[in-house]
């Protein structure tokens, strides 16, 4: 039996009781979020910090294995693997399976919140309310996130944004995407960790990282040309386990379509479901909420056997193309007490503890992404560096005499080295046998802290 439309509005007047079941997602900007949703969503962020800490476990993981010399053709890794190394390229699918992971832990502790979205294209004021400190703003002091908003390069502009989604081949674009400004630029603004490979631990990271995927998302739908040579990914190959829970393996192809995990993009007040069918794959209750209108049709099914619920605050519409099976559970209502009732209760509970993260020496990964995933440059000096490649030692000569610091980073932006040096044009640094087999950035540092040279060497 087919539901109609009214047929449909009898059973959700039948199954008015409210319960609180689990979420897929609509994405909406940030800025179109209730007070209760960006209270939770902070709530919960702090909350995710506690106990197993997830947040601290993804960005260690995620600085872990942020990109691995090409010479060891079996270290798989998540960024700079383009031009050259389609066969081992994840990033823009790789990172929309980290959100959706975070997404999911977060509806673990209130189902209706989901990852929103900054727009770093039209939202670039450093007062912007991404900031107030009731939002985004709490972390950079109580997690110690160093922020520097807006000291270091720019953001996108809805040109540049533009111009991108203009790429027919998809790897250029995923190239593109990575390195330059649409995805890069919101990393070097933000400053702090963002500049860094260990980015996610300021929550800003994931709302970044939901535009990101959000431009994709549209990209996509545009050209459908996304495929990966790739069928697994690292942290998602059904091996890897945090807090006794495994995480399932993903092939980065099933889910180049955002509706294969039950995400949707709302845009302007809008958020049109289409093109899905219910399956309870992640959740006993597949939970869509949004504030403003919601407008399911277009192959949209309510599958037999599943539970589903689409719940606004002004309207669900249900247009031609809405299925709901004979069998089906589904639910389409007004939230009446998403305003004062649910922030009031909220408000009582609040988690946000100062908990700021061990320090790590890091280098800021981001500056270097436009070029080919590492700097080679000398700015302002003439040096010879040898030998390179290198076994226990190495020797930087100089143009003159000079006082300062010699600094080697792991490609993850990780200080492995640091050798002080003084009133000399001959540096010598040896014992350094015991380094990873790989690729490193060689910095010369002047003594006000100045960058003279930065150098690739590579370790054999």
């Amino acid at each position: 039996m087919k539901f109609t439309i009214e047929k449909l509005f009898l059973l959700v007047l039948f199954l008015m009781l409210f319960q609180l079941g689990k979420s897929q997602s609509i994405r909406k900007n940030y800025q179109e979020m209730t007070e209760y949703e960006k209270t939770e969503l902070i709530n919960a962020f702090y909350q995710l910090r506690q106990g197993a800490d997830r947040i601290t476990d993804m960005a260690d993981y995620h600085l872990e294995y942020a990109n691995f010399d090409s010479s060891f053709p079996d270290s798989l890794d998540i960024h700079f693997n383009l031009p050259d190394e389609q066969d081992k390229e994840i990033f823009l699918v790789w990172h929309r399976r980290f959100v959706f992971e975070i997404e999911q832990a977060m509806q673990q502790i209130n189902p209706k919140l989901t990852i929103p979205y900054w727009d770093s294209s039209v939202d670039g004021a450093i007062n912007s309310q991404l900031w107030d400190e009731d939002f985004m703003g709490s972390f950079d002091t109580n997690w110690g996130l160093g922020r520097t908003l807006g000291q270091f390069g720019t953001l996108p502009t809805e040109q540049e944004i533009a111009d991108m989604m203009l790429m027919e081949d998809f790897f250029e674009f995923s190239d593109h995407f990575e390195r330059q400004n649409p995805h890069a630029g919101a990393h070097r603004w933000v400053g702090g960790y963002m500049r860094t490979m260990a980015s996610p631990r300021d929550p800003v990271f994931y709302l970044h990282h939901s535009f990101v995927d959000k431009i994709w998302h549209e990209w996509e739908e545009t050209h459908h040309n996304s495929s990966y040579l790739r069928t697994d990914m690292i942290r998602y190959d059904g091996t890897y386990v945090f807090d006794g829970e495994t995480l399932p393996s993903v092939n980065p192809n099933d889910i180049i379509d955002t509706r294969a995990l039950g995400v949707f993009y709302a845009e302007d007040g809008l958020a049109t479901l289409d093109n899905y069918t219910v399956n309870n794959t992640y959740h006993s209750e597949e939970l869509f909420y949004y504030q403003y209108t919601i407008q399911a049709g277009n192959n949209f099914i309510a599958a037999q056997n599943t539970s589903s619920r689409m719940q606004s605050l002004s309207e669900v519409v249900l247009q031609p193309g809405f299925l709901a099976e004979s069998g089906t559970n589904f639910v389409a209502n007004i939230d009446t007490d998403a305003g004062g009732n649910l922030l009031a209760k909220t408000l009582k509970y609040p988690v946000r503890e100062y908990n700021p993260f061990e320090e790590i020496d890091l280098d800021p990964v981001w500056d270097w992404s436009e070029t080919a995933g590492v700097m080679d440059i000398e700015n302002n000096i003439e040096l010879a560096v040898y030998p390179n490649p290198f076994i226990s030692s190495i020797t930087i000569k100089l143009d003159k005499k000079r006082s300062g610091i010699v600094e080697f980073y792991a490609l993850n932006g990780a200080l492995v080295k640091r050798e002080f040096f003084e009133s000399t044009e001959r540096i010598t640094i040896d014992k350094l046998s015991h380094m990873t087999i790989g690729t490193y950035i060689m910095k010369i540092i002047d003594v006000s802290g100045e960058v003279l040279a930065s150098k690739k060497i590579i370790k054999i």
